[in-house]
């Protein structure tokens, strides 16, 4: 028997760590979250509503998989509060479909994992994808979730929502403006965007690139509130390395820029720099954040802002050209149920991840200094 590569990327995290498990259209998934402090009180309707805003079937733009995204809890809590051992929590698939891809079998998708899978492992889950799904990121929102529950002892706070969709976007000013104003008009709309007239116009494309049988992609933008400055761990782990990680093992995440990032480019120092100033209690700041709130890797106590870019669903209703495993050129059939667009679902996502971050390098700070 010929023995293969074995996957040993499942987890995340130095100090709260999350490991998760399961596939697209397995029993379950879920994960074991490590390094939770003791005593932390467990919301646990907060933590179902992250969820809510990540599951499947949620609106008419969105896949129509239907899933409660229940999340069972096994282990590391007591009474509601945290014990400071592992935290066990699964998610169980109550909507599983292989026969949808049983066309799949020997083909590879434009765009999917299938090739990659193959060559790596020497086999590959036909159904959704299997690990390679975005199912598997719901764990990523239930840890995303208690660790904000973490941030809120320290009053920070994570807002991202939609800010483009294809060539549709919102102003600049939205990053500006707090986020509990942004939080409260992003949930307006089933797209996500603070802007209500730009939502609209979103809406009415993904509406129209669904009945095309075609997918689209855009940008989230992110904003972390009332980090302390001094998060951060130079030399490899710096703040933006460690949120660029975060962001990039995102599924269907092509880009991450955080401040001005590549508009930078577009600068002399003398415009880019920050100039540091001090308010009337010698509080120090800056006059602008052209940094996204980061230098030399560590936090300096302005907002962390940055972007997320999302390519279009690699799946579509269309006929495309492809192969099989043989090499054969064949005509590959678009079915099952698929989102036209991930941007919406992927918000939850891309605050978890920013939370399991800050979260982890909070914690890690404590060593750094008596």
């Amino acid at each position: 028997m010929k023995l293969f590569t074995t996957m040993s990327s499942n987890s995340f995290g130095t100090l709260f760590k999350l490991s998760t498990f399961g596939e697209s259209h397995g029993t379950a998934i879920g994960g074991i979250i490590e390094g939770c402090p003791a005593g932390l009180k467990m919301d646990f309707t907060f933590i179902q509503n992250e969820l809510d805003k990540r599951k499947p079937g949620q609106s008419k733009i969105t896949t129509q998989r239907k899933e409660s995204d229940t999340v069972e809890f096994l282990s590391g809590i007591l009474n509601g509060v945290s014990t400071g051992t592992p935290i066990g929590f699964i998610i169980k698939n109550e909507n599983q479909k292989e026969s949808d891809y049983s066309h799949l079998q020997e083909t590879f998708r434009p765009g999917h994992a299938d090739f990659t899978y193959l060559q790596k492992y020497g086999l590959k889950h036909t159904a959704g994808g299997g690990r390679a799904s975005a199912r598997e990121t719901a764990c990523r929102v239930v840890a995303g979730a208690i660790a904000k529950l973490i941030l809120k002892h320290y009053k920070i706070n994570v807002c991202a929502f939609v800010s483009s969709i294809k060539n549709i976007e919102v102003g600049d000013d939205w990053i500006e403006r707090k986020n509990s104003i942004v939080q409260r008009k992003k949930e307006k709309n089933l797209v996500r965007c603070p802007d209500e007239k730009i939502a609209k116009k979103m809406q009415e494309l993904i509406e129209q690139t669904k009945k095309n049988g075609d997918t689209v992609g855009g940008i989230i933008s992110c904003k972390i509130e009332n980090v302390p400055a001094g998060i951060g761990e130079p030399v490899f782990d710096k703040l933006q390395a460690e949120l660029a990680k975060a962001m990039l093992s995102i599924n269907a995440a092509k880009g991450f820029e955080y401040g001005l990032g590549f508009d930078s480019t577009k600068l002399y120092g003398s415009e880019m720099n920050d100039i540091f100033t001090s308010d009337k209690n010698k509080n120090i700041k800056t006059l602008t954040n052209n940094s996204g709130g980061i230098l030399g890797g560590i936090s300096n106590g302005m907002p962390i802002t940055f972007k997320v870019a999302f390519k279009p669903v690699s799946t579509i209703m269309q006929d495309q050209n492809s192969v099989d495993k043989n090499g054969k050129q064949i005509v590959l059939k678009g079915k099952g149920r698929h989102d036209p667009c991930v941007l919406p679902r992927a918000v939850p996502i891309v605050e978890a991840m920013a939370a399991l971050v800050l979260a982890d390098l909070l914690l890690r700070n404590r060593s750094s200094k008596l």
